[in-house]
């Protein structure tokens, strides 16, 4: 039910919750600024996800992690969790830190209708996956290159990226899971990473097109 994870004006956002509520636990005389690995678009969902604040030092004694991860776990809606607080080293920063980010993205066929329960958490596509067709593609678009043709550009920003992993599989309630692992990822880069391999797995397009 977020706007993704981004702070939007009038939007719910999971970086809008965990700053207000930071804020506020904390009494800070400015409002926290939050910084996460790998920003979500709307209906991602996240796990294992990193953030980090930057907070004034805590006076002798203080155990404003311990405080911060008691008090955020009390007041944060339940679709938001808080795993642990621990201070950073001196020069950490969650988003240029990290060593990589993983992806999961899931599809059902149209005439196999998916589980309910799963509505939020998979996609339909009219036509068969042919899932080993997908995982012999998958090679072609791997390594370090300038993925472009996949992201929607922002000013300033390279759309150089290392793909490290791409492979999918069926599981056993028919779900078909595309696995992405990479450095990082661009704007809309793995679902256009994903509808790519779909075309080109279903015969719609070619491998040279790939």
């Amino acid at each position: 039910e977020f706007h993704g994870w981004a702070r939007q004006p009038g939007q719910r956002t999971v970086q809008g919750e965990l700053e207000l509520w930071t804020t506020r636990v904390l009494r800070l005389a400015e409002p926290a600024q939050v910084v996460v690995a790998g920003r979500t678009d709307a209906g991602v969902h996240a796990r294992g996800q990193v953030a980090h604040v930057d907070l004034p030092a805590p006076g002798e004694g203080d155990d404003v992690a311990s405080t911060l991860l008691h008090r955020l776990r009390r007041v944060l809606p339940d679709d938001i969790v808080v795993h642990r607080v621990t201070p950073a080293p001196a020069g950490f920063d969650a988003r240029f830190s990290a060593a990589w980010r993983r992806y999961s993205y899931r599809v059902v066929e149209q005439d196999a209708p998916p589980d309910p329960l799963l509505r939020g958490h998979v996609i339909a596509v009219p036509q068969p996956v042919d899932v080993e067709r997908l995982n012999e593609l998958a090679p072609l678009l791997l390594g370090l290159r300038d993925f472009a043709p996949f992201c929607k550009p922002r000013d300033g920003a390279t759309t150089i990226r290392e793909l490290r992993e791409l492979g999918a599989r069926r599981r056993d309630d028919g779900v078909v899971e595309i696995h992405l692992l990479a450095d990082a990822f661009c704007h809309s880069m793995v679902r256009s990473l994903v509808g790519a391999l779909l075309a080109a797995a279903g015969g719609r397009r070619d491998a040279a097109w790939l």
